[in-house]
């Protein structure tokens, strides 16, 4: 899925999960049974995401609340994406 672009919208999958542990949190997902750990900048990250009408638009807030490389947060942000969505736990909507 390394063709995300950033006018696509990302959400959690109807069968996932999400369980905040105190910053960090855990996501399940009822189809695989399967549990996915985040720390608290990936916990951020999907929250923002999900919240968000683009991935530009959670990239734009996040660069805002985080003093780091603007490159750098594109990369981690959509490597959290396509890991996310290879495990079906983010579906990517949009074009």
């Amino acid at each position: 899925m390394s063709d995300l672009s950033l006018t696509q919208k990302v959400s959690l999958s109807e069968d996932v999960l999400l369980q905040d542990l105190g910053g960090e949190s855990v996501l399940l997902n009822l189809d695989s049974e399967k549990y996915f750990g985040l720390n608290e900048m990936g916990t951020r990250m999907i929250s923002v995401l999900n919240d968000a009408p683009s991935i530009q638009a959670a990239y734009q807030l996040l660069l805002v609340e985080y003093e780091v490389d603007g490159i750098e947060l594109k990369q981690d942000l959509l490597a959290l994406i396509e890991k996310l969505a290879e495990h079906g736990l983010v579906k990517v909507t949009g074009s």
